[in-house]
């Protein structure tokens, strides 16, 4: 505070600046997160197997899609069976992206801060 900066002036201008990086890159590490999210996901949206575009609608998440072909009767080497490995494949691609993304950020955030 010497100089005569308030605490609120110090916050904005020395501190948000040096912490946005690591803000930004929990914020989008948590949608990673949820983008892989099981159970809590499936309850909320109401896991129903209906794709629609109305966010009034149920509709079935991908990883609610894997548990509930992969615990059911799906014969091995059928094209349901099939599908598990490629939604996991997406999932798995969909939160890489994420992280990828959040780092480039992090990287920006860093370099322009320093």
């Amino acid at each position: 505070y010497a100089l005569g900066s308030t605490r609120l002036e110090v916050a904005f201008r020395v501190v948000f600046p040096a912490a946005i990086g690591g803000i930004m890159a929990s914020i989008l590490l948590a949608i990673a997160r949820v983008i892989g999210e099981t159970m809590i996901v499936a309850i909320a949206a109401g896991s129903t197997p209906n794709l629609t575009l109305s966010p009034l609608e149920t509709i079935q998440t991908m990883t609610g899609y894997i548990l509930q072909i992969g615990t059911g009767d799906a014969a091995r080497g059928t094209l349901q069976y099939s599908s598990i490995f490629a939604v996991g494949t997406l999932l798995f691609l969909m939160t890489l992206v994420v992280n990828v993304v959040a780092e480039i950020i992090v990287r920006r955030v860093r370099e322009a801060y320093e």
